[in-house]
């Protein structure tokens, strides 16, 4: 049996009466809903009182009680209610579907300019004020700190943790202008190892390894191990280990706070992955229900990835999707593709994004969820 999940953001629903039964007629079983999100200019086609909105930095769609926070305080939005994701969710609920809390935790450039050192810096100096480093415990407090809230306030049926390890080179900048380097998958790698004052105190040679990283990305090493040479096992084993450690962190407190909730995350195999998508190389060790991995450039890139995390786990898999451009407003097109993950052995997609689509990508949308297998 296949299951799907819609994700959508809280300002689709608030204001607008229709969403949630619009959203349910794409014979969804859930929504994911933000509760805690990095800035974004996102559209909203249907919406009956506006057409765009600026979320200008990286905001927490709860109530933010300081109190319940340490060094590290997330901002409330000015752009809709703060308390928007519990609004939100009984309008799904409302509509006969449980509404799953997609947070967002170490994706934040407004906590990453008020507080430099908690973020992630290049082997050349070059911080990156969008990611926060997990392997500062600062970052570690506050992303509990997070997750705690989410459970508190928002009373979710599930929890989809996204970002949950340190970001790197990809996904940043808000309007990006790196293309023109042509750095290769390999150089981007090595320009997303930290060397924050948290993580040069893990590494066993921190000035051989950023010589071992200039090196690399200057002379466009073809991996990353050879890159590295000697330092590439003990500095792997130590990136993991610390995004493991946080998983495991964050997923016992889900388990204590709401044992029977649902807990998904987005996930790779790489070991040297970073960013929305965090690496799960060594194993997951953590009680969740369902790990997520990023299928948008579609089966020839993603099948593979599929099948790395099956060597690693054998929980179940979810496909991440996406019903946007570039992918055709088709709904026989999209189901041919999702088809192929299913034959890979996926059993849940997470459709991307039911509040961004118009009414023809919304039809496709519908047409590939009725095509699954259920």
């Amino acid at each position: 049996m296949v299951t799907t999940v819609a994700h959508a953001y809280p300002w689709d629903l608030i204001g607008d009466p229709d969403a949630a039964e619009r959203y349910a007629s794409l014979g969804v079983d859930a929504i994911a809903l933000a509760s805690s999100y990095h800035t974004v200019r996102a559209a909203t086609p249907l919406h009956p009182q506006h057409r765009l909105i600026d979320a200008r930095h990286a905001a927490f769609y709860l109530p933010v009680r300081e109190s319940k926070f340490g060094r590290l305080v997330p901002a409330e939005p000015s752009w809709v209610d703060s308390n928007s994701f519990a609004i939100a969710r009984d309008a799904v609920r409302g509509a006969g579907l449980p509404v799953y809390a997609w947070t967002v935790l170490t994706h934040n450039s407004r906590l990453g300019d008020l507080h430099p050192d908690v973020t992630v810096v290049n082997a050349f100096g070059d911080r990156y004020p969008y990611a926060l480093c997990t392997a500062n415990s600062d970052v570690v407090e506050y992303t509990r700190n997070v997750v705690s809230e989410v459970l508190e306030l928002g009373e979710p049926d599930g929890i989809i943790l996204e970002a949950c390890g340190p970001l790197g080179f990809v996904h940043g900048g808000h309007h990006e202008k790196t293309e023109g380097a042509d750095w290769s998958a390999v150089q981007q790698k090595l320009l997303s190892l930290c060397f924050c004052a948290a993580c040069v105190e893990l590494y066993p040679d921190p000035d051989a390894l950023r010589q071992a990283v200039r090196a690399g990305v200057e002379g466009g090493s073809p991996s990353v191990e050879e890159a590295l040479g000697d330092l590439a096992e003990p500095v792997q084993s130590v990136r993991t280990s610390v995004v493991r450690s946080l998983r495991q962190t964050l997923v016992s407190l889900i388990r204590s706070v709401a044992p029977s909730i649902r807990v998904g995350m987005h996930v790779t195999a790489d070991p040297w992955g970073t960013g929305p998508f965090a690496s799960v190389a060594g194993g997951v060790d953590a009680d969740v229900d369902v790990l997520t991995t990023m299928c948008w450039p579609g089966p020839d890139v993603a099948v593979p990835g599929i099948q790395a995390l099956q060597a690693v786990t054998d929980i179940p898999l979810a496909a991440y999707v996406l019903g946007l451009p570039p992918k055709p407003a088709d709904g026989s097109a999209l189901l041919k593709e999702w088809l192929a993950y299913v034959d890979a052995g996926v059993r849940e997609f997470h459709l991307y994004h039911a509040g961004l689509a118009s009414p023809a990508r919304l039809d496709a949308l519908r047409e590939a969820v009725a095509g699954l297998p259920r």
